[in-house]
């Protein structure tokens, strides 16, 4: 096996990071205004109710279970600790206001008051979908949680409150209890709260190790690019892989910050997972396709793969997973 050179940090042209590949993030807002020209493109239902799950599970020892709330947010809990959100939104609309922006259609698969305590939130980047401060500020004032994420982000948690923020370049890593090892990953995305931000903080995915146990890997968003190997030689093999399907219409547009569904069975692939659960799909409407394309292009993306399509799906709104741990190399 080559020896991989040492791995590079994030990145930055004056107060803007780049992306893993050197090319500045996002689309320039010309680029925007002619996406937006386009309009909304396949409507959605206004509502959709899914059928109820079990309770989220306490793992066994050396395993992990995961539950799909919607969107980006999972449940993640381990034998004795800890348990962990991913990017966490309960709120009806991601939007920097409550009566705009795009609203939910679903439920959230658990009931916040039906969370276990969080000691820990993954928080990938600053999009509203992804860092919902109501969210943020209800786990703070129930369970006051760490908070790991990228560089420049302690600055907003602060302002509502949130002071135990601990702020990663990508490839550094952070302890957990019972032996978690947390290491931020790079991803080809951008960040921004307003107009005058883009890009000024920093962005990523998770890679998660239990000591002896199970490798679970949260990409965050993502467009395509070389970094999926890159993580996956440095950090895998992964048990279970958390890997975005949604939001990529029109593709001439998206593809420079979200994957489609064809690219994330290539990721998939790169990242040397197992197993993988979609998300990013079938709770706020982002962009142009309809509701249920992402998941019938995954299928598709599969059956050319030649993967079996139990390997990698849509999970159940409120569906646990159980992730058992597999030989490491």
């Amino acid at each position: 096996m080559a020896v991989l050179p040492p791995p590079r940090g994030a990145q930055r042209r004056g107060r803007v990071f780049l992306n893993p590949d050197g090319s500045v993030p996002g689309q320039p807002l010309s680029a925007v205004w002619q996406m937006m020209r386009e309009g909304p493109g396949m409507p959605w239902p206004d509502w959709v109710e899914d059928p109820p799950f079990s309770p989220p599970p306490e793992p066994p020892p050396g395993e992990a279970a995961v539950t799909f709330v919607g969107h980006a947010s999972f449940l993640i809990r381990y034998h004795g600790g800890p348990t962990l959100l991913t990017d966490p939104i309960w709120s009806q609309r991601c939007s920097p206001v409550s009566f705009l922006g795009p609203k939910r259609v679903r439920a959230p698969g658990i009931a916040f008051e039906a969370l276990p305590k969080i000691d820990a939130v993954l928080l990938s980047h600053n999009h509203y979908d992804h860092c919902d401060i109501p969210t943020l500020r209800r786990l703070q004032a129930r369970d006051a949680p760490r908070i790991l994420t990228g560089l420049g982000n302690a600055g907003l948690l602060a302002r509502h409150g949130m002071r135990d923020v601990v702020e990663l370049d990508w490839w550094q890593e952070a302890a957990l209890p019972g032996g978690i090892t947390a290491r931020f990953t790079p991803a080809r995305h951008f960040s921004a709260r307003g107009v005058h931000d883009r890009a000024h903080t920093l962005w990523g995915g998770f890679a998660l190790h239990q000591g002896g146990g199970t490798s679970i890997c949260f990409v965050g968003d993502s467009g395509w690019g070389t970094h999926f190997a890159e993580i996956g030689q440095r950090c895998g093999p992964f048990d279970m892989a958390l890997i975005p399907i949604g939001a990529y219409e029109p593709r001439w547009f998206m593809r420079a910050v979200h994957v489609n569904p064809a690219e994330a069975v290539h990721a998939f692939l790169d990242l040397e997972a197992r197993q993988a659960l979609a998300m990013h799909f079938g709770t706020f409407k982002l962009t142009q396709e309809a509701i249920g394309a992402p998941g019938e292009a995954l299928s598709e993306a599969l059956l050319e793969a030649g993967i079996a399509p139990d390997r990698f799906r849509p999970p159940g709104h409120g569906e646990s997973v159980r992730v058992r741990p597999q030989a490491r190399r």
